[in-house]
């Protein structure tokens, strides 16, 4: 027979055995995954609120709990635009209303209409709203198909009726799904007066951007620049929170599921002492020993990773319908999150099989054959 063949015959002839220690191992794989791919999704999410404008760079507060936490004045604004290199700034305020159930968390911008092409929005009906206007806005196409509205609607938001002046395009899925409104008026729902949430950044053409972030960072100290996905956790302490803990539980889940692991298979060293002492005694050697009971958890490691994998995405579905968390999460199954989950089973299952492995080859085969 195959050695491998052999290694997964084992493996499975222990049917409770078998079960206890794929499931383990699907627990750990299932909660380190489900927390992977959430911290993924928001991170996605903020990604994608930063990059509804075509700008190089975008500037927030520093170390605020959320990205739309973040504050930033008006003499901030200025010394932004004063930043050498800086061709044009634009402000904007970004907040979240619930509108209905199916809108529990609506994204409303507040930008002036003269900065609406250089933030990358068309407008495909209607027009702008007039700089000023208190009571109209322009809606995303996205949103106005989910909310059954058209120009010359009215729109319901902060507490004002608002009449749909246009739809725009912005080729963002989080911009094209959310209302932009007069800067003034929004700062003024919201008892903000001129106050934004980010800024967006372009340089001139040529213009070193790196430079510029850093020149930004450094005369701004309680401002941060944004530029990549990784770059969050300057501005954003939910996420990093969230990054650490995915990094924790993987290393708890690891620990403890090495400790299940390695009980299961140690019971199962002791059971099979005779069989494993007739190996050592037609020529197996310890090597050959250690590799077999490693193969055996490496192969119910591997079932219990698919297991695992596939709870996660019941899980997660289950999560993204919960009403208080519906179109804040938004999982993200990235090739990173597989990976996770392979060697987090891997590596429970190695740490797990190996002192089992270990006093497997370390037995006397005579001793082995008389034990009872």
């Amino acid at each position: 027979m195959p050695y491998l063949l052999f290694a997964f015959r084992n493996a499975v002839s222990k049917k409770g055995r078998a079960i206890g220690i794929a499931a383990a191992v699907a627990f750990a794989v299932m909660t380190v995954v489900t927390l992977a791919v959430t911290s993924s999704g928001l991170e996605q999410s903020a990604a994608a609120i930063i990059s509804i404008g075509k700008a190089d760079f975008t500037v927030a507060q520093k170390g605020v709990s959320t990205l739309l936490s973040s504050t930033i004045d008006a003499g901030e604004r200025s010394r932004i635009a004063a930043t050498p290199g800086v061709a044009k700034s634009i402000g904007v305020l970004v907040e979240t209303e619930h509108i209905n159930a199916a809108n529990p968390v609506f994204i409303e911008i507040g930008i002036a209409p003269t900065d609406l092409r250089s933030f990358g929005v068309d407008i495909v009906a209607g027009r702008a709203y007039g700089a000023t206007a208190r009571h109209q806005c322009m809606l995303g196409w996205r949103a106005a198909s989910n909310l059954g509205l058209h120009v010359g609607s009215t729109f319901v938001a902060d507490g004002t009726t608002n009449t749909v002046t246009g739809l725009y395009s912005t080729g963002n899925s989080f911009g094209d799904d959310a209302a932009m409104f007069p800067l003034p008026a929004i700062q003024g729902y919201n008892r903000v007066p001129g106050i934004v949430t980010l800024v967006f950044v372009k340089g001139y053409p040529g213009v070193s951007i790196p430079t510029v972030e850093k020149a930004i960072d450094f005369h701004l100290p309680e401002l941060t620049t944004i530029r990549t996905a990784t770059q969050f956790g300057r501005a954003d302490r939910d996420i990093v929170y969230l990054q650490a803990a995915v990094t924790g539980s993987t290393i708890l889940a690891v620990v403890i599921g090495a400790v299940i692991v390695g009980n299961t298979m140690l019971l199962t060293v002791f059971e099979r002492t005779r069989e494993l002492g007739l190996l050592r005694a037609v020529g197996w050697t310890r090597r050959r020993i250690v590799g077999l009971i490693l193969s055996e958890g490496i192969a119910l490691a591997f079932v219990g990773a698919c297991v695992g994998i596939g709870l996660s995405f019941g899980v997660t579905t289950v999560l993204e319908h919960v009403p208080s968390l519906t179109g804040i999460l938004r999982t993200n199954f990235t090739p990173g999150a597989f990976w996770r989950a392979l060697y987090t089973a891997l590596a429970m299952t190695f740490l797990g099989c190996l002192y089992p492995a270990i006093r497997a080859a370390l037995l006397v085969p005579l001793k082995a054959l008389s034990y009872e």
